[in-house]
């Protein structure tokens, strides 16, 4: 082990040029990479902004369809409906069927 680190420290001494550069510019790689402002951590922000995105555009539907719900609330129809669909209400000598996603 300490011949093999005494011949790497003699290739170090002919050349320092040589591998300071390798290793700053391995540093700056590392460094350009990983830093906060590096490339994996604005790959990650991307693909959260994406996801954020995709989820944005679901609640906005939702909103959307829930102030539809609440501008005819006071219809007979949709009140009907909504008991149906909420609370499994069904009409006299009406079958009901529930069916349900695993």
């Amino acid at each position: 082990m300490k011949k093999i680190f005494n011949t790497i420290w003699e290739q170090i001494l002919l050349n320092p040029k040589k591998y300071f550069f390798r290793v700053a510019f391995a540093f700056i790689v590392i460094w350009f990479l990983f830093d906060d402002f590096g490339v994996v951590k604005r790959v990650r922000m991307e693909v959260e902004h994406r996801q954020l995105e995709e989820r944005l555009k679901v609640e906005q539907k939702r909103i959307i369809a829930n102030e539809l719900r609440i501008q005819h609330a006071h219809d007979p129809d949709s009140i009907e409906a909504a008991a149906r669909e909420k609370y499994n209400f069904r009409k006299p000598g009406e079958t009901l069927f529930i069916i349900t996603d695993k």
